[in-house]
């Protein structure tokens, strides 16, 4: 097959169907914005004909302005999740109680969690103690010591 007299809009309209394939090949609702540039760049050839640095420059905005209107849009309209945490760990973590491994001491100690240790904020508490998941700024936890937990087992 010879693609070398396709006209230009035709030459927009096959990227933008293939920027479309690859959007359902690897979802990720970034590339449907450009094939949609991308088609309007080319319906816009076919109207009016430009050259190649003007096609360039309006596919460039128009690349700008579809991709911003869908984060806008998709900030405005959000994807329900079953499990809206999956990527936000620390945030799966409030509620858990936890063993201190290094004393909480003026505010600051490290806990374990699950085979882990992460660095921990909270009222003072010694090693050994259990204390409970209340909040998380970046990768440190927020801890609070529950009152009836009792000790955590000597591994």
């Amino acid at each position: 097959m010879d693609f070398s007299g396709l006209e230009p809009q035709w030459w927009w309209l096959l990227g933008a169907a293939v920027l479309g394939i690859l959007e359902i090949a690897m979802p990720g609702i970034f590339l449907i914005w450009l094939g949609a540039a991308a088609a309007i760049t080319g319906i816009a050839v076919a109207v009016v004909p430009m050259t190649l640095p003007l096609q360039l420059a309006l596919f460039g905005l128009l690349s700008i302005a579809a991709v911003m209107g869908g984060r806008r849009f998709y900030e405005r309209n959000p994807v329900d999740s079953a499990d809206p945490l999956l990527n936000d760990r620390t945030a799966r973590l409030i509620g858990q109680n936890v063993e201190v491994v290094t004393a909480i001491a003026n505010g600051e100690g490290r806990v374990r969690v699950g085979d882990s240790v992460w660095p921990a904020r909270g009222p003072d508490a010694p090693a050994g103690a259990r204390v409970r998941v209340i909040g998380a700024e970046g990768n440190c936890l927020t801890v609070s010591a529950p009152a009836a937990l009792p000790p955590a087992a000597k591994s």
